[in-house]
């Protein structure tokens, strides 16, 4: 039945009825101008759909089971425009087809988001080789990570998507058989409040984020570099040429690392005098975020934000974990044509993924990404929407 799952399969659980993504009247069209017909499908012999959330302030996300994607995040601007903030495709064909459209946009990433070094992992005293899928090394859990699954759908309403996936032993090489989920709330605030959680039944490692591209500007063909942001760290984690961090943990002080002053990116993202600039075309990196200290993160103070001085509209992130990766989209630019036909340029955007720092479990002092079966993890980001005037 068209817009319903009676039974998701793997789950062993029986789901009430679900409407697929509601539409603004009389149009059949979601607020960001989606067509929820184009993500109607079976993929891997499960229903995939567009669902909604929708507040009373406006605000309107629209998700894909499909990698557990965020495909559109409508927000007011300063004039009390609907302004769709996030970069994607509006159709579930490009989402699937990861040769000629590949991407991560919107995904909840899994197993193990960011990089580990060489796909080497040890866990258990046991070495695994992971694939290795960017510039030699396992990029979000592998070519067949997370963001190309179908989730399963266990609660769909205005408010609230929980998607749950299980990734058997030997997933794209990692250990054990985990559980997780990935819970979205849209709250009265105009904030898009993210849960990971998951469970194993042998140790492994898990790190999910959502890798949801945001240009707060209301005009994706154009880059986006005059957004002002802001970096709660006083340190971050450098990498060599082929992203991978060092092992260090260096100062922002005095280099164009350090957002703790908010300002605009394109006042620091040309300096390729700075080798890490060089080395990614842009920002691709790990900041060391002071919310999180002797273990422990404070996902009520503001990790980082992100600011539009030509729309007004002010995105603020708050997370439990101890990095946040900054990528300022420097692969795009690709020609493909995206979301309403507009082709991205480079530096359209920025993601702000929450996360343990990349290839922690070969960085021993580093945050632990280990999880024991008996154990839970827990991942939570928050990104609020304002209006500056």
């Amino acid at each position: 039945m068209k817009g319903t799952i009676s039974f998701i399969a793997g789950m062993g659980m029986a789901v009430a009825a679900m409407t697929s993504c509601t539409t603004e009247a009389g149009t059949g069209l979601t607020a960001s101008g989606l067509d929820p017909a184009a993500f109607d499908t079976t993929i891997n012999q499960k229903a995939v759909k567009l669902y909604t959330l929708k507040n009373a302030g406006g605000m309107e996300a629209c998700i894909t089971n499909f990698g557990g994607r965020v495909v559109s995040l409508v927000v007011p601007d300063k004039d009390g425009k609907p302004t769709d903030v996030v970069l994607g495709y509006d159709n579930i064909a490009q989402y699937a087809d990861s040769v000629n459209s590949p991407s991560d946009y919107g995904s909840s990433v899994g197993r193990y988001a960011n990089r580990i070094k060489h796909g080497k992992l040890t866990v258990d005293g046991k070495e695994y080789q992971l694939p290795t899928n960017n510039f030699g090394h396992c990029l979000h859990g592998g070519p067949s990570g997370w963001m190309y699954q179908v989730y399963d759908v266990v609660t769909a309403n205005d408010s609230v998507l929980q998607l749950a996936i299980t990734s058997p032993d030997g997933d794209n090489g990692f250990p054990g058989t985990v559980k997780a989920t990935t819970t979205y709330k849209l709250t009265a605030d105009n904030t898009l409040d993210i849960t990971f959680e998951a469970t194993t039944d042998k140790e492994t490692v898990v790190n999910m984020t959502n890798h949801s591209y945001f240009n707060l500007n209301g005009d994706p063909s154009k880059e986006a570099m005059d957004m002002v942001l802001y970096v709660n760290a006083d340190t971050y984690t450098p990498t060599d040429s082929t992203y991978m961090t060092t092992g260090e943990i260096l100062p922002v002080e005095g280099t164009p690392m350090d957002f703790r002053k908010p300002h605009a990116i394109s006042e620091t993202i040309n300096d390729t005098a700075f080798a890490q600039i060089r080395y990614a075309s842009g920002y691709d990196h790990n900041w060391c975020l002071n919310t999180y200290k002797d273990g422990k993160g404070d996902d009520k103070t503001v990790a980082a934000s992100l600011y539009s001085p030509k729309t007004g509209i002010m995105l603020e992130m708050f997370t439990n974990e101890p990095g946040v990766q900054v990528y300022t989209g420097n692969f795009q630019g690709t020609g493909v044509a995206c979301k309403h036909g507009v082709k991205y340029p480079k530096h359209v955007s920025v993601c702000l993924e929450s996360q343990k720092y990349p290839d922690s479990p070969n960085k021993k002092d580093w945050p632990s990404a280990y999880l024991k079966p008996g154990e839970k993890y827990y991942s939570h980001v928050a990104y609020k929407f304002s209006v500056r005037k």
